[in-house]
């Protein structure tokens, strides 16, 4: 017997369908445009390879994989950071580069993108003694909020953002950090919020009037390796992805 399905069963079934694959191919992965524009994956959303912890340490437990999303569990908590957790970095160093990556911070959450981190812990305890920030906060729960330059999309305590523009905790924001021959830009879901340039004679003025001015070696590597922060909060991140310039 021949069944016939009406047109708008076919038409909303055919739209569930395209929904869900959006859904399934939407994160952690590439277009064929974007790979052949040299963009790659530094996150494949099924495990922390590429990463390790800061030191050249395998990768902490407390950063774990799920659904997609790459996240920090804040369960044990240990000093200001977390029990089995650190600041974990990326395996390859970049010197010009073009980096996204969506986040989303708990409720009161402090993290950080650190870039052109220099990895030596015998002379560095921290990735952000050498490798300058893009700040990730709840801006209306944490303290740090009250200073300026410690803001969400602040290059931080260097430069404010020239405008807010950052999701409130629980929803995804969008960021980009691109460096180029040491013009740095930072983005903000899709709006540019910084503009510098890096390692010339105001690039080093900024850093001497900031909480950086008694580590010489900030801000000074033009390569180094991208890092994400453990500032003791649950913090998520997907979609990261980099392209050399």
């Amino acid at each position: 017997m021949r069944i016939l399905i009406p047109v708008t069963a076919i038409f909303l079934f055919s739209l569930v369908a395209c929904n869900t694959a959006q859904k399934m191919t939407g994160n952690n992965r590439l277009s064929d445009a974007e790979k052949a524009d040299g963009w790659q994956l530094l996150f494949d959303g099924k495990t922390t390879n590429g990463w390790h912890n800061y030191g050249n340490k395998p990768i902490g437990k407390a950063w774990k994989v799920k659904d997609g999303v790459l996240y920090l569990d804040t369960t044990h908590k240990k000093d200001w950071q977390i029990e089995g957790g650190g600041d974990i970095i990326s395996d390859e160093a970049f010197s010009n580069f073009d980096l996204k990556l969506e986040w989303n911070i708990a409720k009161n959450g402090n993290s950080g993108i650190i870039f052109y981190i220099h990895e030596d812990k015998s002379k560095y305890d921290y990735p952000w003694q050498t490798g300058p920030e893009m700040q990730i906060l709840d801006n209306d729960g944490h303290p740090d909020a009250k200073y300026p330059k410690h803001r969400a999309g602040d290059l931080y305590d260097l430069i404010a953002v020239s405008h807010e523009n950052v999701k409130p905790p629980g929803q995804w924001n969008a960021a980009e950090i691109k460096c180029l021959n040491g013009h740095l830009e930072l983005f903000l879901n899709g709006e540019k919020v910084v503009s510098t340039t890096m390692w010339n004679d105001d690039w080093k003025k900024l850093v001497a009037g900031s909480k950086f001015k008694s580590m010489p070696d900030f801000g000074i590597y033009k390569t180094g390796r991208i890092g994400l922060q453990d500032h003791g909060a649950t913090v998520q991140f997907r979609n990261i992805k980099i392209k050399r310039l």
